[in-house]
């Protein structure tokens, strides 16, 4: 009599609206793959970091999918792979997702003091593996710094369990049923009915983010209409010598984060519009708006923002949107505080509620269409690559700001400085802060380093202390490694 072990039923889940772009948008150049880093106060213990790594994996079902192609879309399924922590060996933010083979979307690497996780954009956005990376440090540092003779490595909190679960796209903003909308109409009375004890002045001024906090939550939300759009501007767009095998050029400036708070709160700005209006005097400083051929006098910024801000989701898949400012030179007021001061006007006026749900309702609806759904996902693909290089040519740079992060009591004082850092298509920065230490982070698919410095020289004149890392990308600097 022959037996047959029963067939496990994998558990599946479409792409979410934001990560379909990522597969039709990666390249050799951008691989769309992020890292998150932390110093530690000591040389890493890789066989307690691969326990930590072990336990954090069973609490973050999500992190064991594979990325699979379905005729009309791409989907993710769980999977039976355990990761394994390896030492730091390639370049950063290297291709993670091959289309040939079943591989999990994250790994995580070590080096010395420092503990890297990199994850391909189509599984997680930052906020969700900055989860991930918390979870990871806090039961590493409790198995490194436990008393001796104590067996109890978990916390005394129950740990949250991160699903693969559906989108908080489509739970948010699909089209709705018949009870479904009549039920947010009584929410919406009932809502109504508790404006005068609690206003839309109030809301706006609870939600107001400080200055540290993450990108999503720099807004004001403030009742004015939306601006009439801008007339047609020509947008700079950054150029140079490529990478010569094509790795990510990162440059690390860390301070002081409160000086750099200052600042900001001296031009009445959050910090990351603050740091993005120096991006744009920086580029200006290298006179790269002089040698523009096109003559563009616009300099435009994708920021990104957290949507679980504004719509709850305990979700780690990808949950945000973007939003673009821009600054046109020429036109008026150009210095760096009136700029800053410009750029969060039009981040305010984008980032609001309805605004948002407002566009990813239209998205929705089109990536939902009857005929958008029957489209090969081949042909997708391309429409969709099309659409992301159209995008791309109406920006100079992209920019992310996880803002300050806060560890387990476990992990905190074993923990330094912290970094963030994604791969480029374009010259981007992104920002971090832990220990009261910020840690900006430039990547691009450039040599050319021109902007940074003239980034650095901001900062340092307005009197902030800045130290300066440098990964090795030419090939000179490569050679000087075997030396």
């Amino acid at each position: 009599m022959k037996l047959s072990l029963p067939v496990r039923r994998r558990h599946w889940v479409r792409l979410d609206n934001a990560s379909n772009i990522f597969l039709a948008a990666r390249s050799d150049v951008d691989t769309k793959v992020f890292r998150m880093a932390a110093e530690l106060d000591h040389e890493v213990d890789p066989a307690l970091l691969q326990e930590a790594l072990d336990a954090t994996y069973e609490r973050f079902p999500l992190y064991h999918a594979v990325l699979r192609r379905g005729v009309f879309w791409y989907y993710l399924q769980d999977s039976d792979l355990r990761p394994v922590l390896e030492p730091e060996t390639e370049h950063t933010c290297a291709p993670i997702y091959q289309a040939d083979r079943r591989t999990l979307l994250f790994r995580v690497v070590h080096h010395r003091r420092r503990v890297s996780l990199e994850v391909f954009h189509a599984l997680s956005d930052g906020t969700g593996a900055l989860w991930f990376l918390t979870a990871l440090l806090d039961e590493y540092c409790r198995r490194r710094f436990a008393p001796e003779g104590t067996a109890d490595v978990a916390g005394s909190v129950e740990p949250e369990v991160h699903e693969l679960a559906a989108d908080s796209f489509a739970h948010h903003f699909r089209r709705r049923t018949r009870a479904e909308r009549a039920a947010r109409a009584r929410e919406e009375q009932e809502r109504a009915a508790h404006e005068e004890e609690f206003s839309r002045e109030a809301a706006s001024a609870m939600l107001r983010a400080e200055e540290e906090e993450p990108v999503g939550e720099d807004r004001e939300t403030s009742g004015a209409p939306d601006p009439a759009p801008p007339a047609p501007r020509r947008v700079l767009r950054l150029r140079g010598t490529r990478t010569p095998d094509h790795r990510t050029r990162v440059l690390e400036l860390t301070m002081p984060v409160s000086p750099v708070l200052a600042l900001a709160k001296g031009e009445g700005v959050a910090m990351s519009m603050f740091l993005t209006a120096a991006f744009f005097e920086a580029i200006r400083r290298t006179g790269a708006l002089e040698r523009d051929a096109r003559g563009a006098r616009t300099l435009a910024a994708s920021v990104p923002v957290n949507l679980r801000q504004f719509f709850p989701s305990d979700s780690a898949r990808n949950f945000f949107a973007t939003i673009t400012v821009s600054h046109t030179y020429g036109q008026g007021g150009d210095s760096l505080g009136e700029v800053a001061r410009r750029l969060q006007e039009d981040f305010g006026a984008e980032a609001r509620p309805e605004a948002l749900e407002e566009r990813l309702r239209r998205l929705i609806r089109v990536e939902r269409a009857p005929l958008a759904r029957i489209v090969p996902r081949p042909l997708k693909d391309v429409l969709l690559g099309l659409a992301n290089r159209a995008n791309n040519r109406s920006l100079t740079v992209a920019i992310s700001n996880l803002g300050r992060v806060t560890l387990p009591e476990a992990a905190a004082p074993h923990v330094g400085r912290m970094l963030f850092h994604v791969s480029a298509a374009r010259p981007q920065f992104c920002a971090i802060s832990h220990a009261g230490l910020l840690t900006i982070s430039f990547t691009s698919p450039f040599v050319e380093t021109e902007h940074v410095r003239e980034y650095a020289r901001i900062l340092t004149e307005a009197g902030i202390e800045v130290s300066v890392a440098a990964s090795r990308t030419t090939e000179a600097e490569l050679a000087e490694v075997g030396r």
